[in-house]
């Protein structure tokens, strides 16, 4: 799979790596243990080399079951995330939160260690700095963030640079597309972008007569912010129209929608990687995929006008 540096001073990495939200089951509904590790080996098997989770997902369950399929695997890198609403973002909840994901995923270092999202009770100078300083012990070998404006990403610089930033982004959710990552590409921090499927809308699997289980936040029960944009009514039959008329575009290049869409994403200005998580080992597989997919600047301008159109 083809892969690009994480900003001027992180590591390569592969344009598609594995995303462990839905691992840690919650909102996302249960399914099979053996499915998931097996989903998790096949993303280590079809060269994605890193996988990226966080201490909330499934509150440390995916960060546990990432931990058992990839033993023996140190080459994968492994990404994951501290919360405000976990283990807190001031200097003490910044240790307490590495110190238990270094416990579960049972690894001596963590390879990218991030803010999951700004928390206006701390200061972001007293939690850099905290993130700094696990860097200088060599718990961490990289700290990035999530979800964070420019202006913050600024204030965090002075202190040590930001390695990397994941914004929510996908072809039905394009906001930072020119100014943030523009920047981004400028101060040399490296783009991993979640949702890049707009949550399985991307893969056209997903229709109008979808029923969602109650323990899914896409049927709009958990009160998940994604939803009003993405999958609420009026607004689902909008985005099922954008990716039916990508549908053709696909067929023409020979791949999958969800290859589309990850592709797509991979060749922004800016962007590093993008995640695609999946508890479904031959959804895995067709997302790696998309790594070795290139789109000419045509093909890019006639995707940007059919969702444009929308």
């Amino acid at each position: 799979m083809r892969t690009q540096r994480l900003g001027t001073r992180g590591p390569e990495i592969s344009v598609v790596g594995f995303g462990g939200w839905e691992a840690g089951g919650g909102v996302w509904g249960d399914r099979p243990v053996e499915q998931t590790l097996e989903a998790i080996r096949t993303a280590a098997d079809s060269g994605m080399t890193w996988v990226d989770t966080a201490e909330i997902y499934g509150r440390g369950r995916s960060e546990e079951l990432i931990a058992e399929a990839l033993e023996g695997r140190d080459e994968v890198m492994v990404f994951t995330k501290v919360a405000p609403s976990a283990s807190g973002f001031d200097r003490a909840g910044v240790r307490k939160g590495v110190e238990g994901s270094l416990r579960r995923l049972k690894r001596e270092v963590i390879d990218l260690y991030q803010l999951h999202w700004p928390d206006r009770s701390v200061p972001i100078e007293e939690t850099w700095e905290a993130m700094a300083g696990l860097v200088d012990e060599g718990l961490v070998r990289w700290i990035g963030v999530s979800n964070f404006r420019r202006e913050l990403i600024e204030r965090c610089e002075p202190i040590h640079h930001v390695d990397s930033l994941q914004p929510h982004f996908s072809l039905l959710h394009q906001a930072g597309r020119d100014d943030l990552f523009a920047f981004c590409a400028t101060n040399g921090t490296g783009i991993i972008c979640y949702g890049p499927l707009g949550y399985g809308l991307l893969t056209g699997a997903i229709t109008a007569e979808t029923k969602f289980g109650d323990d899914d936040w896409r049927g709009g029960g958990t009160g998940m912010s994604y939803y009003p944009e993405l999958f609420a009514p009026g607004r689902l039959e909008k985005n099922l129209e954008i990716v039916a008329r990508l549908r053709p575009m696909a067929e023409r290049l020979g791949i999958t929608l969800a290859q589309l869409a990850l592709a797509w994403v991979a060749h922004q200005e800016g962007v590093t990687g993008a995640i695609a998580g999946s508890r479904s080992p031959k959804h895995v597989a067709e997302n790696a995929g998309a790594g070795d997919v290139k789109l000419s600047a045509d093909d890019l301008a006639e995707i940007d006008s059919a969702v444009g159109s929308g």
